[in-house]
């Protein structure tokens, strides 16, 4: 298998910024997503009637996993953030 070839296109420093920023929206975005997924999957769980303790606490297990996951998540953007921020900083300085 031969090295993947990446196409040709022009980009400069403000648009790759501007994609950063735009991929993390996206990634923050699909996050929130998740969060509220995970809410209602605990509020289906403890509004049903038949549902006993251990389900209740399964499922809580499960929410709590995935949200230890998404807080993951969300330090690796930071710091993407913070790095894109400190991009945009040196080019304020150039400027200047």
């Amino acid at each position: 298998m031969g090295m993947p070839e990446i196409p040709d296109f022009d980009i400069n420093r403000e648009d790759a910024i501007n994609l950063i920023l735009a991929s993390i929206a996206f990634e923050e975005l699909a996050l929130a997503h998740i969060m509220n997924a995970e809410g209602e999957k605990l509020q289906r769980v403890i509004e049903d009637e038949d549902a006993t303790m251990e389900d209740i606490m399964e499922v809580n297990e499960q929410v709590t996993a995935s949200l230890r996951a998404v807080i993951k998540k969300e330090m690796l953007l930071q710091f993407k953030l913070e790095d894109t921020i400190g991009l945009i900083e040196e080019e304020d300085d150039d400027e200047a």
